[in-house]
Formats: structure tokens, sequence, C-alpha cells
């Protein structure tokens, strides 16, 4: 897909706030019809993951949790709440680095990120923590088809979760789960202008999109779905957030 219009972000007001349970496209559809919005083809949906978890009530309480040592003896140390380190543990399949306060996990999915993915805030007022969704592939490719569906439109779904980034403050958004278009643009194999062929250029448009729409997320707590309109991307029905994972014999840091 190639276009020559400028891309726009646009921000949908009125989401509610999500229960376990909801209809996540009903609640878009409903958003946009308020908003005087209509989704266009190729629109990229792009839509914060704790949405989609508290939709599939991927929500503990911490007070159901039940410490176990390790999570007790890192809270103590570092003056943590060992009912969340015990979470986040739960949630880690690999502790990559667990110093000073920061604990930094490889999830069940393979991304590597703080706390694996377990958040607390923007659910209850901090009695409860967010998970990431358990497959948000799937989750992403659901929502794609009933978006579709009730819109008559062509477009592609991006969830997204806010990652810290090794040698660099601060952090950004990237897809978690994605459904309709290539997460990589592989420019392997083309000539620069100097007519150098490129051995290690992929782009990975899924996270360049998924980081412009979390500017609006992470300045505007109330916003939690953008429309990206008019950006390139090519379209499949293959893509997955997974394929973004650098595996481990490609990986110099495990």
């Amino acid at each position: 897909m190639s276009v020559s219009e400028p891309i726009q972000i646009i921000p949908i007001e009125n989401v509610p706030q999500v229960k376990p349970g909801d209809d996540v496209a009903e609640l878009i559809v409903e958003a946009l019809q308020h908003d005087g919005e209509r989704l266009q083809k190729h629109d990229v949906v792009v839509i914060c993951s704790k949405i989609i978890a508290k939709a599939e009530n991927q929500i503990v309480r911490l007070a159901d949790v039940t410490p176990g040592e390790l999570a007790t003896q890192f809270a103590t140390r570092w003056g943590k709440d060992a009912r969340l380190i015990e979470v986040v543990l739960r949630q880690t399949r690999r502790i990559v680095r667990m110093d000073r306060g920061v604990l930094i996990g490889e999830t069940r999915h393979g991304f590597v990120c703080a706390n694996a993915g377990v958040d607390r805030s923007n659910v209850d007022g901090g009695q409860s923590v967010c998970l990431l969704p358990a497959d948000p592939d799937a989750s992403a490719g659901q929502l794609r088809r009933v978006l579709v569906e009730r819109c008559g439109q062509e477009v592609a779904v991006i969830i997204t979760d806010s990652f810290g980034r090794p040698w660099r403050l601060g952090q950004t958004d990237v897809a978690v789960g994605l459904a309709g278009l290539e997460p990589l643009a592989d420019g392997r194999g083309q000539r620069d202008r100097h007519g150098l062929e490129l051995q290690a250029t992929r782009i990975a448009i899924a996270d360049a999109l998924a980081a412009v729409a979390g500017i609006h997320f992470s300045h505007r707590s109330t916003i939690a779905v953008c429309i990206v309109r008019n950006c390139c991307y090519v379209e499949t029905d293959d893509g997955r957030a997974a394929d973004l994972i650098r595996q481990g014999d490609e990986d110099l840091f495990r």
C-alpha cells in the first residue's frame, strides 16, 4: 500500500471504562459514532492492551495473592509490595534482571519488559493489577474481524503496551498484538542511493505506529484508542506481533 496523504492520528474520545466481559469492538464503534468518525479502508486501529486485558478479565486482586519467599525477600529489601512482586514472578518464565528494586522478566509471550507487563495503574486505585492479554495476537485478530464486519472496511489492529528500552531513558508504546498488517518492512537486498546493498535493514512498522499513537495515550489518560490513517503498510492475514520478538539464537544479550 502506498499513500501520498499526510499521516493522521485521530484519538477516539468517549470509550468508557472497560469491565470484564465487555464487547470492546462495540464500545469502539459507539465511540466512533459519538465522535462523528467512521473507519476508512486501510485505517489502523491502535488500542491500549489494558482495555483488552480488562475485557478478558486479566485482573488479579492483590488481596488474593500470597507471596512466596523470593517475592517477600525482594520486596522487603527494596520497599516493594510483596504481593505485586509475586504476581510478576508468576507471569515470568525467565528472570532477566532482579536488582535495585527493578524486576525485568521475559513473559510467557516472549516479551522482555519491566514487571513482566504487570501494571497497577488505572485499574482500581491499587487494590488490583492488570496483566497483559493472554494471547494479544489472537485478541487483535478477533477485534479486527468484528470491526470489519460492523464497519464494512478492511482495517488493521494493533494492541500496544509501554516498554522501557535498554540504553535509552523513558518508555514508548510497542505492538504486543496485531492483525491485518506485516509488522516489519524488510529492506534487505535493496540498495541505497549509492548502490550499496542493504544487509540488515528491517523497519518495525507496527512498533512505529504503536509509538506514535502512544503519544496520545501518555499525554491524555482518557484516550486509549487511536485511528492511524494514511499510513503505509503491507496488508496480510498472517502478521503477528510475536514476529517482532528477537529469537534466542539472534539475541546477543541473553
